[in-house]
């Protein structure tokens, strides 16, 4: 019976995105968020839960990840859809025609390169510790909350479909990126080699005390930041 535990928790995840996807299609981008973020709880424990029962099996590593697919890859990807969708008719973009109905659409390349990411992840081994190229989770959590928090003072502007796709495109290649990304996984509490980690830990509060829900986007962008700088300063 306890063999089935961990993937049911994992079923719980895709349902969950499914949910927000379906929320985003709706433009109630707060639903979406809250539904990634309990797609988030769930994917967290199930994984921990298999370890702890001792039931780790391959269906398992498989049904994860095309539970992380939707609800990390779809699911924000349906937000920006639909976020695209209202910036291109109401923010003055001069779109027109066929234009106008087709650039929404490409939000979706995101659902793919999320696909692609996890793939990579499920056969590299070198992500044990820590992760190469931006967690799909970390992306969701950046581009719903992102929405939820400043969408509405930026769909007038003329230039946020712009932007939006600008940044959805690098978000896209972060994910297949060789970039090394630290994991919050302590091997000791000390201090010594785990500098980033608090450091990151420390900022988190104010940043969300601050921000609000847009701080979990400024986290989010922290976060590739410290990875960055942590990686450009061991090659050094």
């Amino acid at each position: 019976m306890k063999k089935h535990i961990p993937n049911t928790i994992t079923c719980l995840n895709l349902v969950s995105g499914c949910i927000a996807t379906f929320w985003a299609f709706q433009a109630e981008f707060h639903l979406a968020l809250l539904f990634i973020v309990i797609g988030a709880v769930f994917d967290f424990f199930d994984g921990m839960t298999a370890r702890l029962l001792h039931v780790s099996s391959p269906i398992g590593k498989e049904l994860d990840s095309l539970a992380d697919d939707i609800t990390f890859g779809f699911a924000p990807s349906a937000v920006v859809f639909s976020y695209l969708s209202m910036a291109a008719v109401t923010g003055g973009a001069q779109l027109t025609g066929i234009t106008l109905h087709v650039i929404p659409y490409l939000a979706f390349i995101m659902a793919a390169f999320s696909a692609l990411r996890l793939a990579k992840f499920n056969l590299d081994e070198r992500q044990a510790l820590g992760f190469i190229g931006l967690p799909t989770p970390a992306n969701a959590l950046f581009w719903s909350s992102l929405i939820v928090g400043v969408g509405d003072s930026m769909v007038l502007n003329p230039y946020t479909l712009w932007i939006v796709l600008a940044a959805m495109l690098l978000s896209c290649y972060l994910l297949v990126s060789e970039i090394p990304m630290f994991a919050l996984k302590f091997k000791t509490w000390g201090w010594r080699g785990n500098e980033i980690k608090y450091v990151f830990l420390i900022t988190c509060i104010p940043l969300l005390l601050l921000l609000g829900v847009t701080g979990i986007a400024a986290i989010i962008a922290w976060y590739i930041l410290l990875s960055v700088v942590q990686n450009y300063t061991k090659k050094s």
